[in-house]
């Protein structure tokens, strides 16, 4: 069922009225001031470090694999702090809908707006972005300034995916699905910013095993075929939560890029992805099977946990 074509009516049914609370909720709490709304996020951080023990394993085996000269006691420290960030990535997701452009402008710091700028000079530009917990508000903050196309990954309950569909459609230039490659090129080839991240596993499709974190990974190409066939520069842009906000930060972009060889290209990218998650590494989301695949074919997750602690360690 198309969410554009799917009307409001049809979410009145029973079924969707938890959905409803959820948001309506979170829209309420959208209306606190943004040092409530921290705290309120790192509690329900907390709640689910302690309730999630099979994301909580996944973070820990992540850890070990990305951080092995840490203690364990560091790490696991660290996997908390991670789920802090997660809770209050929850509310920075609601504060992507709803939040006031006033009052998120005043709490944003960009750095090196100018590498974006002079790179649209040059025509299409794939803004390239990791999976930092605070990922769905940085396209917001960057939409108060640059006309933005947004890749995006269909949400698995309908009623999200069509109130967030109306949400997109009036903040963003356009919004293109993360299957739509002929979209992405014909914004690129048009002179668009189309935002885009590229670091998550999601098998080999597609796919070179590139080092991150010294780690053999399973890393999608897509930036190099999209610069190539788009004629586009690539600049990498991350967003990061600060004490008092956002710094929202622009590198300069890649020169040389792409090069002959997909795998230096991606191997580079995914260093650049590494420096940021050092400086930040509890932002970055651990969550995620980002290591599954071995380039022998084995599943890591399973081979850790059975060999590794992570399973039974004991937490704070």
């Amino acid at each position: 069922m198309s969410t554009q074509k799917t009307s409001g009516k049809h979410f009145l049914h029973p079924r969707y009225w938890l959905t409803w609370f959820g948001l309506g909720f979170l829209w309420l709490l959208v209306q606190l001031p943004w040092s409530v709304q921290m705290w309120l996020g790192k509690q329900f951080g907390l709640l689910m470090f302690y309730l999630l023990p099979k994301r909580r394993e996944i973070c820990c085996i992540n850890l070990e694999l990305a951080f092995p000269e840490r203690t364990a006691a560091e790490r696991t420290q660290l996997n908390r702090e991670h789920f802090i960030s997660l809770g209050r990535g929850l509310l920075e997701t609601a504060l992507s809908w709803w939040g006031d452009d006033d009052k998120l402008a005043q709490q944003t710091d960009i750095e090196g707006l100018e590498n974006l700028q002079a790179a649209m000079q040059q025509g299409g530009v794939v803004l390239l972005s990791a999976h930092f917990t605070s990922l769905e508000l940085g396209g917001r903050l960057i939409a108060q300034r640059i006309p933005l196309h947004v890749i995006y990954r269909p949400h698995q309950n309908p009623l999200i995916e069509w109130r967030v569909a109306r949400l997109r459609s009036k903040r963003y230039g356009k919004a293109i699905s993360r299957d739509n490659i002929r979209d992405m090129l014909r914004s690129l080839q048009q002179g668009h910013v189309v935002w885009y991240a590229q670091d998550q596993n999601f098998g080999h499709k597609n796919a070179v095993f590139a080092p991150f974190f010294g780690v053999e990974a399973a890393t999608n190409t897509a930036t190099s075929r999209l610069s190539k066939l788009g004629k586009a520069q690539v600049v990498p842009f991350f967003t990061l939560r600060t004490a008092t906000g956002y710094q929202l930060r622009f590198l300069p972009a890649l020169e040389n890029f792409p090069s002959e060889a997909i795998l230096d290209d991606t191997t580079r990218i995914n260093n650049l992805i590494e420096q940021q998650v050092r400086e930040f590494p509890a932002q970055y989301l651990w969550t995620h099977r980002r290591f599954k695949d071995d380039p022998s074919g084995g599943n890591r997750y399973i081979l850790y946990s059975k060999e590794n602690q992570c399973k039974s360690h004991k937490i704070p």
